[in-house]
């Protein structure tokens, strides 16, 4: 938790202000019995006539008292809000901005669900952990101390009673706490996998009802859900202790005040207004300990919480392009080349072993192989959002890891098999890749990739496109990533599967068009012979490694691999 601290430094005065009024609300709550003292022993004067002009007088400061108490207590629960809330935007701030620092290779590690969670549940309980501290550190254990110390004036006796209530008290506050921390983490972690789950099955929601396994999923969320429960209730139980042991200490300790007292009083050695004063006290200071275990809980919470938040901002990144200035680089005739690379998403198992390939400037690329053998690792590792684990990758004649992101990335645009759009419009969506594209640019792309009639057949650039681009078929879906790819104006274009849902007449209209695109190198990655074999060569690629490179007349009946896979689709007419 100290460690995030560093993100309240906006809100000093606000970690001020709240802790300080309430360190006032304590000192008008601790005067209060006094004065109630003062009314009983002085004001009704048993056996006397009572003081009525007293008795008004310190009910008006009792009820003064109170005015200013709530007052003080209003403002500083206000400033506290202000610092827990605003420490939580900068945390939120500061972890997005993080996220996008990692490379894909970390992401991967986390897991999507668990990122989401500490973005959102880890860092609301941290933001109420401090918002709760900053009301209540300083007003509890004022309370305490005003409290005691106020006891032992009136009676050194009952003060030493009040005072050995508490370690006790304290003594159960502290097991239940130390049994309870370690498993609010525990249910934090649960609560990813109730998390994946819910993500899992949003997203996949046609497949679960396309094969009918409603009752399955549903069966295995209730597992997961219920497991969660489980520790939940645990765990809640253990704390539920807190209130009942608690009260139950300060009434025993009630209970002998005013049996002791009842003798002082007999025998005048203390008087009707300091035994309820005492009693007060006793009250106060078991409600200032109850408010401590609420607050101990909440932080409790709020500390696995911080650990995981932690956990999570000093994920390093596995690389980065710090300290890499901007490169000259020159129109070399190959624009992209792979030197005995090899590269492995873990150290169990390589995805690419000993690549040597040279891209020219302006040509097509095929890449064709079997599910697995490596085609999308390859073209991930050019824009460098995979770092290669042996070997040198080579952008206009430059290693890509001497280039800063932006310089290498922005001549590099990449449209993939599931296209991911966002929730907007169209305009919004092909503004993405080039933010200062005008309407006949947008045009432009959206006839290249084919997707132009079907645009202007809705509402033309102002379409709404709906989350994840659900109110489009998987094939316009394709067509507009190609055009927010195209409209980048990229050197090198990466078509990654990005014509499996088209037809094959509209996938050679788009490769035709493509094709006119002057000075464009394009790769394109398919399991579809027909996407690939015009292109001026092809790369074969089978389990990692380089099964045969050329043309398509070059390749067929001499190359296994790629004839395997020509006849299996054409059913041997080539």
């Amino acid at each position: 938790m100290i460690k995030l601290l560093k993100f309240l430094k906006d809100y000093k005065w606000q970690c001020i202000i709240a802790p300080f009024f309430k360190f006032l609300e304590a000192c008008f709550e601790v005067v209060v019995p006094i004065l109630m003292k003062t009314i009983i022993d002085s004001g009704i004067n048993f056996g006397g006539e009572p003081n009525e002009v007293l008795i008004y007088k310190y009910i008006g400061l009792i009820i003064l008292m109170g005015v200013l108490g709530v007052s003080v207590a209003v403002v500083s629960q206000y400033f506290s809000a202000v610092a827990g809330m605003g420490m939580g935007t900068a945390l939120r701030r500061e972890s997005f901005s993080h996220l996008n620092k990692l490379t894909n290779k970390d992401i991967d590690k986390l897991g999507g669900s668990s990122v989401v969670t500490r973005l959102t549940s880890d860092i609301n309980q941290v933001a109420n952990g401090v918002n709760r501290f900053l009301r209540l550190f300083l007003r509890t254990p004022f309370i305490l101390i005003g409290a005691v110390t106020m006891s032992f004036i009136i009676n050194p006796i009952m003060g030493a009673i009040v005072l050995a209530s508490i370690p006790v008290i304290f003594a159960v506050v502290w097991f239940i706490v130390k049994y309870t921390i370690p498993r609010y983490k525990g249910i934090q972690s649960r609560t990813e996998k109730v998390s994946l789950m819910f993500k899992e099955n949003l997203e996949g929601v046609r497949v679960v009802r396309a094969f009918s396994t409603q009752k399955k999923e549903i069966a295995k969320f209730d597992s997961t859900a219920e497991n969660l429960s489980n520790r939940q209730i645990h765990v809640a139980k253990v704390a539920s202790l807190l209130h009942p042991l608690s009260y139950a200490i300060a009434n025993i300790a009630i209970v002998v005040v005013l049996w002791l007292g009842g003798n002082f009083i007999d025998n005048s050695i203390m008087t009707t207004g300091e035994v309820a004063s005492l009693v007060n006290y006793l009250l106060q200071i078991l409600t200032a300990i109850v408010v401590l275990t609420e607050l101990i809980t909440i932080m409790s919470k709020a500390q696995a919480s911080a650990v995981r938040v932690n956990e999570f901002l000093e994920t390093k990144p596995s690389f980065t392009d710090d300290g890499n200035t901007e490169v000259k680089v020159e129109n070399t005739d190959n624009i992209v080349e792979f030197n005995d690379v090899t590269f492995s998403y873990n150290e169990n198992r390589h995805v690419l072993e000993n690549i040597n390939l040279k891209i020219r400037r302006g040509e097509t690329l095929g890449i064709i192989g079997e599910t697995g053998s490596g085609k999308t690792s390859l073209i991930n590792l050019i824009p460098r959002l995979y770092d290669v684990d042996n070997g040198e990758v080579l952008v206009n004649g430059v290693n890509v890891k001497k280039y800063p992101f932006d310089q290498l990335r922005k001549d590099i645009a990449i449209a993939v098999q599931h296209a991911v759009l966002f929730k907007g419009t169209i305009r919004s969506n092909l503004q993405f890749a080039n933010p200062n594209a005008s309407d006949d640019d947008m045009y432009k792309a959206l006839k290249i990739a084919q997707a132009y009639d079907f645009v202007m057949e809705k509402e033309g650039l102002d379409t709404e496109v709906a989350a994840k681009g659900s109110n489009f078929s998987g094939g316009q879906k394709q067509r507009l990533n190609v055009a927010r790819a195209v409209i980048q104006n990229p050197k090198i274009l990466m078509l990654d599967d990005s014509s499996s849902a088209l037809d094959y007449a509209t996938d050679f209209a788009l490769r035709k068009s493509l094709k006119k695109l002057e000075g464009l190198t394009t790769i394109i990655v398919s399991q579809r012979v027909a996407s690939v074999m015009q292109a001026d060569n092809i790369l074969v690629l089978e389990d990692g490694k380089i099964a045969g490179y050329g043309t398509h007349k070059q390749l067929y009946g001499n190359n296994e691999v790629y004839t395997e896979i020509y006849d299996s689709q054409t059913k041997g007419r080539g």
